[in-house]
Parts: structure tokens; C-alpha cells; sequence
């Protein structure tokens, strides 16, 4: 017997798009119980191969996050403040706008790939970023893709030498496995300093790129260098802003080799998001959205409007993949589908 629907009415959102109907979801066991419990209201993202620790990406969830909406193949439905007086639900379709929406599995710690899946596939969404290769005969069996593939560890990254044996290993498995599928980005990531300078730095990524690139162009794959911040969430981390960045891929020169802009990231680092956009989208693969501060719900609550961002990133023609990369406060699937709603442009 499905469990009963209910009734769940989001608060007000900049955009005025709020969920209503979803069924309740069993919670899962967590593996992760007696992991300690991270510092910083802000929750870095989890590495390679390590999944994100419960109590780390919910340190900041409200207590509503832990009540679940249900899966369902029927469409996800928003409201708008008309709606909640009365008037006919609004169905969100992300396939409805000109990005391609994705959402990041690690947001959602509770829910398995399966039932996110099933939830983004009712959202319109395109596929589920930061997976690995054993998820993907889940996302095929719903339609979706794999946006972004795993592969080597976030702190051990390109800029050390003392990495790339490894690094590039993990690379080379990603791209075989991203390509096998007709699939196409696998992340990479600069990695922590430790009192490298940035200019040797960027020569060590250099050097590691243009080992694997040539495979991942034979293959059809694009490497993706993730821009993250050093203020708040990765310290020492060295491809910390767009500078930086865009002048390793004009080195690389290659169009197989880009960087993955997270909004949230590079807010903290430099601000001026969409004239960044505007002046380096050429070199931008990828973005991932959270709101600013504390890496939560794109509402009100936070300084970043995503309706323009997104007009902004849809009108320089992208047609790469846009994803999600929020943890949620309130029922995790109402804010989901709230984020998709402002983002379908």
C-alpha cells in the first residue's frame, strides 16, 4: 500500500514558484552514523571515492529535511501564491528551458540513487552529477545521464606531482567508463597547495593534463578542473578563482579540457558572477548552484537572484549541464523542485 499524499506548501520564493504535493519517503540506514560531525554550518563537498558523511551534509538540515517526499513517475508539481489560494497546480519541467538540469547525488544522503533518479526524471532533469560508474545502470533505466563522472581525490590533485600518478590513473578509468556510455565530462581538480607556488602550480597541471587530454579527446570526453573556494570551504585549494583557471585551459588548449564555474564558489571567492560568465563562458563546461551563504536552498534566505544567472548563462548559447548542488534545509524534494523552477529560463 503506497503511503498517503501530502499536502506540503514551500515558503515564498524569489521567482514565487513552491511545491505542494509529495508522499512520504522512508528514510534509509545510514552508513555513516558514527562519523564526527563537521564545524562549519558550510559543508565541503565530499572526495573521490568517499561519499559525504550524514551528519557532515546535514549538519546544517533543519529537522523537516528529515521527512522525505515519495517517489512517484507522475510529474512534480509546483504552486505558485495563486495556486495555494486555490487556483490549478503548476508543473514543474526543467525540459521546459534552455539549460540542461542536473542535480549532485551527495546533497542527499538519505535517499538512494534510485529514488533520486526517480525524482529528477519527474522534474525534467537530464541526469545526476559526481556518480560512478556502478550507479550508471540506474540512471539508464530512467532516462537519465551520468552529468559529471567521478575520478581522483578533491585535495590530491594535478598541481602535485606527488598526485599525478594516481590522479591519472583514476582519469584514465573515468574517461573509458564516461565514454563506453556515449557520455561525456569527468571532474578533475588542481588539489590542495601545500606551499606550492601558483605558477609552479599551474605548470604541474599542465604537464599532468596534457598527458591524459590527449586520451579523453580520442575518447570524446571533457575534462572538467573544478573552481572552489579557499575562504570557507577548501583550504589551500589552488584553482580558487576564475584568473587562475581560465589561464590553465588557454594553456592546456584544448577543447576537451574546461572548468566546471560553481556560483556558489566563486560568489565567496570574487562575486561579479555574471559579467564572469559573460567574459569567460568559453572556457566554463559545467556550473553547479548553491545559495550564498551557507550552501543551502536557492530562496530568499541567501544573496544570489538565479533567475538572471541562469537567462544569463542560457543566453551565451551553453549546452553543456547545469546541476544543482544545494543541501537542503526543508523537505529535500520541494526545495528541488523549487531550484529547478527559478533555473528553467
Amino acid at each position: 500500500m503506497p503511503p498517503k499524499a501530502i499536502a506540503f506548501t514551500a515558503p515564498p520564493l524569489l521567482c514565487g514558484a513552491a511545491v505542494t504535493t509529495m508522499r512520504k519517503l522512508t528514510p534509509h540506514s545510514d552508513p555513516f552514523a558514527d562519523e564526527p560531525a563537521m564545524p562549519r554550518q558550510e559543508v565541503p563537498r565530499p572526495n573521490h571515492p568517499q561519499q559525504v558523511s550524514r551528519r557532515a551534509a546535514l549538519a546544517s538540515v533543519a529537522v523537516g529535511a528529515a521527512s522525505l517526499s515519495a517517489l512517484t513517475a507522475e510529474p512534480t508539481r509546483a504552486q505558485s501564491p495563486t495556486a495555494a489560494a486555490g487556483a490549478d497546480n503548476v508543473t514543474v519541467n526543467a525540459k521546459q528551458g534552455r539549460l540542461n538540469q542536473s542535480v549532485c547525488k551527495w546533497c542527499f544522503p538519505r535517499m538512494s540513487v534510485e529514488e533520486l533518479a526517480t525524482q529528477a526524471a519527474a522534474l525534467g532533469l537530464v541526469g545526476i552529477d559526481l556518480l560512478n560508474p556502478e550507479d550508471f545502470p540506474v540512471l539508464k533505466k530512467h532516462g537519465l545521464v551520468c552529468t559529471m563522472v567521478q575520478s581522483h581525490p578533491l585535495e590530491n590533485g594535478l598541481c602535485d606531482p606527488q598526485f599525478h600518478e594516481l590522479s591519472l590513473e583514476r582519469l584514465h578509468t573515468a574517461i573509458e567508463a564516461t565514454a563506453a556510455e556515449g557520455w561525456r565530462n569527468v571532474i578533475c581538480f588542481s588539489g590542495n597547495a601545500r606551499g606550492i607556488d601558483r605558477e609552479t602550480g599551474m605548470k604541474n597541471c599542465v604537464d599532468a593534463l596534457r598527458k591524459i587530454v590527449p586520451v579523453a579527446e580520442a575518447k570524446g570526453v571533457t575534462l572538467i578542473m573544478e573552481l572552489l573556494n579557499s575562504k570557507v570551504n577548501h583550504p589551500d585549494y589552488m584553482c580558487d578563482n576564475s584568473t587562475w583557471g581560465v589561464e590553465l585551459v588557454k594553456r592546456v588548449g584544448s577543447d576537451h579540457f574546461k572548468l566546471l564555474y560553481d556560483i556558489y564558489h566563486m560568489q565567496i571567492m570574487e562575486g561579479d558572477v555574471i559579467r564572469t560568465i559573460g567574459e569567460n563562458h568559453q572556457y566554463y563546461g559545467h556550473y553547479h548552484t548553491a545559495g550564498n551563504p551557507g550552501r543551502h536552498e536557492l530562496d530568499d534566505r541567501q544573496e544570489l537572484f538565479y533567475p538572471a544567472i541562469a537567462k544569463a548563462i542560457a543566453d551565451t548559447g551553453f549546452d553543456g549541464y547545469f546541476a544543482h548542488e544545494f543541501i537542503p534545509t526543508r523537505d529535500p524534494m520541494a526545495s528541488l523542485a523549487e531550484a529547478v523552477a527559478q533555473c528553467t529560463v
